[in-house]
C-alpha cells in the first residue's frame, strides 16, 4: 500500500512539473519578446542619433567651404559637394544626399518679378538627408539650412528655370523628384532636386542654352513626366519641349504626375473559362507628340488569364485592342474607352472566342449616361449577310442530334441526353423529326437535351428554335429546367411559361419565366406530335439566350464577315432607332453607338 501511495505521489509531482515548465515558459517567452522589442527600439534611437550627427556634420562642413566650392559637382550651381555619399558609424552604413540650390531673395525683387532680377542667385540653400536602409525602423533625418555669400550678389550671364509639377486636377504634389540634366557644354550639368509645398522648384543662376535642360519629374507611388528633345527618334514633335534658358529671363515648365492606378486584366470565355495567353494592347489617350501616344504596350496575360499592371497611369480613355493570332475580343467589361483615375484598382475583364475573322463588335451605350445599353437589338445586313443580335446577352444552341443519346453533359454538340424512341435525329441531317415506322409517323415523343452549362450564375431571358411554322396537323412544344448544379439533388423539374410543369413554351422567341433565374446550368425537352400519320413535327434549331457575369453588357460580336459595306441597325424599346453603316476592312473593329430616349 505505501508502495502504490509513493507512487501516486509522484505521479502527481510529475504533472505539477509539466505544468509549470509550461508557464515558466510561456512567461520566459513574453519576457524574451519585450527584450527583443525593447533592443530595437533602442537600436532604432542609436541609428537615429547617428543619422542626426552625420547630418549636422556634414552641413558644418559645407559652411566652412568657401562660398565658391558651395554646390554640387556637376550641377548647378557647381562646386566641390558630391549629391550621394555613404558613411560607416556604430556598423551601419548611411547614405548622405545633398542638394544645394541658389536661392531668390525678395529683397532685391525676384527673377520674373516687377522689376525683374536679372542676377536672382543671392544665397544658396543646403538640404541633407541622412537614409539608412539596414537600420531597423530608422526614419530618414533631412537637415536645411543657407549659406549666404561674403560680398553683394554679382550679376552674371545667366536665367532662371522655374518647374511647376501639378496633380491631375492642377493641384500642387511637393516633394515630387526632379532631375534637369544639360549635356550640350564642355562639361554635362545633373540637377537633383525636389519641389516645395507649392509644387514649384525655381532654379536660379542657370547658364543659358537652346533646347539644352532635359527635365524629368517622378515621385513614389506616381506617375512620371518629362520634356522631349525636339527631332527625337519615334517623337520629333514633342508637346513639351526640352526648355530654353535666356539671360536675364526666366523659363516656366509645367508637368503633371499623379499617383499611379491598379489594373487587374482576366482574359475568359464567354462561359467563364479561363483563356490563358491572351495578347492584347493597351493605348491611352495622351500624346508626348504629334500622333504618338504616352502609353501604347502590347501585353499577354498568363497561364491563368491574369495579368496585374500595378503603376498605370491615370488617364480617361484607355483603348484597348486585340492582337492575339487564335482569340477575337468578344466584349470587355468595364467597355472601352477605360477610365483610370488616380490611385485607383480597377479589374478588367476581356471575353475573348475563338478568331474567326473579319469580327466586328458593336458597343452601345446610353446616351444620357455613357453607361452600356443591354437589351437592345443590333442587326448587321450586308450581302447575303444579315444577323440579329441582343447586347449583353450570350447565346447557346444545338443543331445537330446525330451523335445520338447518352452525353450527360454538353461537350459533344451532336449528342444529347435521352429520348423515348419515338424520335429519328439521322433521317433529316441536323433536324429531329418522328420516327416513321412503315410508313407511318409515331403520333409523339421527345429529345431531352445534355446539360448546359454558363460558366457561372446567370438569367435566362428567351427560348429560340427553328422552325417557326409547322403544318397545322403537327406541334412542336417545350419546358426548360435550370439547377445550380449539374446534378439536381432531386432531379431536373422542366418548367413551361407560367413557371411549373403544366405549360409549354409554343412560339418561338418566348421569354422564359423568372423561376429559371439565378442558375447556371440548364436542359431543355422537345415535344413533338402530329395527329395525322403521314405528318411529322421537325425541329431544326434550339437555343436560349442568358446573362452573366462573364458576358460583357451593351456589345456584341458579329464574326466571320467579308470585307465591305454594311448596314447597321440599333434599336430598344424605349430608345431611338439608330440606322447607320460601317466599312469592314480589318480582322477586328469595334463600332460604338449611343442610343437617346
Amino acid at each position: 500500500m505505501k508502495d502504490n501511495a509513493a507512487s501516486r505521489r509522484r505521479g502527481f509531482t510529475l504533472v505539477e512539473t509539466v505544468i509549470g515548465v509550461a508557464v515558466f515558459v510561456i512567461v520566459a517567452m513574453a519576457v524574451y519578446g519585450s527584450y527583443v522589442n525593447l533592443f530595437r527600439f533602442m537600436n532604432s534611437a542609436q541609428y537615429q542619433e547617428l543619422a542626426v550627427d552625420l547630418a549636422e556634420e556634414q552641413m558644418e562642413i559645407i559652411r566652412n567651404m568657401p562660398y565658391s566650392d558651395v554646390g554640387v559637382i556637376g550641377s548647378i550651381p557647381n562646386g566641390n559637394v558630391l549629391y550621394e555619399q555613404t558613411y560607416l558609424r556604430g556598423g551601419a552604413t548611411f547614405t548622405v544626399k545633398t542638394i544645394i540650390r541658389n536661392i531668390d531673395l525678395a529683397a532685391d525683387s525676384v527673377a520674373g518679378g516687377t522689376p525683374n532680377d536679372t542676377a536672382p542667385n543671392d544665397n544658396k540653400l543646403v538640404s541633407l538627408t541622412v537614409s539608412c536602409n539596414t537600420c531597423n525602423n530608422m526614419i530618414p533625418f533631412s537637415i536645411v539650412g543657407q549659406v549666404a555669400p561674403l560680398s553683394l550678389e554679382s550679376s552674371g550671364n545667366t536665367g532662371s528655370l522655374f518647374i511647376h509639377v501639378h496633380d491631375a486636377v492642377g493641384g500642387s504634389v511637393q516633394d515630387a523628384d526632379v532631375t534637369t540634366v544639360n549635356t550640350q557644354g564642355t562639361s554635362t550639368i545633373t540637377i537633383h532636386d525636389v519641389t516645395d509645398n507649392t509644387g514649384k522648384l525655381a532654379l536660379v543662376g542657370v547658364p543659358p542654352g537652346s533646347r539644352a535642360y532635359h527635365i524629368t519629374v517622378g515621385k513614389i507611388g506616381y506617375s512620371s513626366d518629362q520634356t522631349y528633345p525636339l527631332g527625337g527618334a519615334g517623337n520629333p514633335n514633342p508637346i513639351n519641349v526640352d526648355a530654353n534658358v535666356v539671360t536675364g529671363q526666366v523659363t516656366s515648365v509645367d508637368f503633371f504626375i499623379d499617383r499611379s492606378a491598379a489594373l487587374s486584366v482576366s482574359s475568359v470565355s464567354p462561359l467563364c473559362a479561363v483563356v490563358p495567353a491572351y495578347h492584347f494592347n493597351i493605348t491611352g489617350s495622351k500624346q508626348i507628340g504629334t500622333g504618338v501616344p504616352k502609353y501604347s504596350v502590347n501585353h499577354v496575360t498568363n497561364a491563368s488569364g491574369q495579368l496585374t499592371l500595378p503603376t498605370m497611369e491615370w488617364d480617361t480613355a484607355y483603348a484597348i485592342t486585340p492582337n492575339d493570332s487564335v482569340y477575337d475580343l468578344a466584349g470587355l467589361n468595364p467597355a472601352n474607352p477605360l477610365s483610370l483615375n488616380p490611385g485607383a484598382a480597377v479589374s478588367l475583364q476581356l471575353v475573348v472566342v475563338p478568331k474567326n475573322p473579319r469580327s466586328l463588335m458593336v458597343s452601345v451605350t446610353d446616351t444620357s449616361t455613357g453607361l452600356p445599353l443591354s437589351g437592345a437589338s443590333v442587326r448587321l445586313v450586308g450581302g447575303s449577310y444579315d444577323t440579329t443580335k441582343i447586347t449583353g446577352q450570350g447565346f447557346l444552341n444545338q443543331n445537330d442530334w446525330s451523335g445520338g443519346a447518352g452525353q450527360v453533359d454538353f461537350t459533344n454538340p451532336t449528342q444529347y441526353f435521352a429520348d423515348d424512341t419515338n424520335v429519328d435525329v439521322t433521317a433529316v441531317p441536323g433536324s429531329i423529326q418522328l420516327r416513321n415506322a412503315f410508313g407511318n409517323y409515331n403520333s409523339n415523343g421527345y429529345v431531352e437535351s445534355s446539360t448546359f452549362d454558363t460558366g457561372t450564375i446567370s438569367n435566362f431571358y428567351n427560348f429560340i428554335w427553328s422552325p417557326t411554322n409547322e403544318p397545322a396537323s403537327t406541334s412542336i412544344r417545350f419546358q426548360f429546367a435550370t439547377s445550380p448544379s449539374s446534378t439536381p439533388p432531386l432531379g431536373w423539374n422542366f418548367f413551361g411559361p407560367d413557371g411549373t410543369n403544366a405549360t409549354y413554351y409554343t412560339v418561338s422567341n418566348s421569354s422564359f419565366n423568372s423561376v429559371t433565374n439565378g442558375n447556371q446550368y440548364a436542359r431543355y425537352r422537345a415535344y413533338l406530335a402530329t395527329e395525322v400519320s403521314t405528318s411529322t413535327a421537325t425541329v431544326s434549331d434550339v437555343g436560349f439566350t442568358y446573362t452573366s457575369d462573364c458576358i460583357p453588357p451593351g456589345q456584341v460580336l458579329f464574326q466571320g464577315l467579308s470585307a465591305g459595306n454594311y448596314t447597321l441597325t440599333i434599336s430598344k424599346t424605349g430608345y431611338n432607332t439608330v440606322v447607320s453603316s460601317t466599312t469592314i476592312s480589318s480582322n477586328w473593329q469595334e463600332k460604338q453607338q449611343s442610343l437617346s430616349q
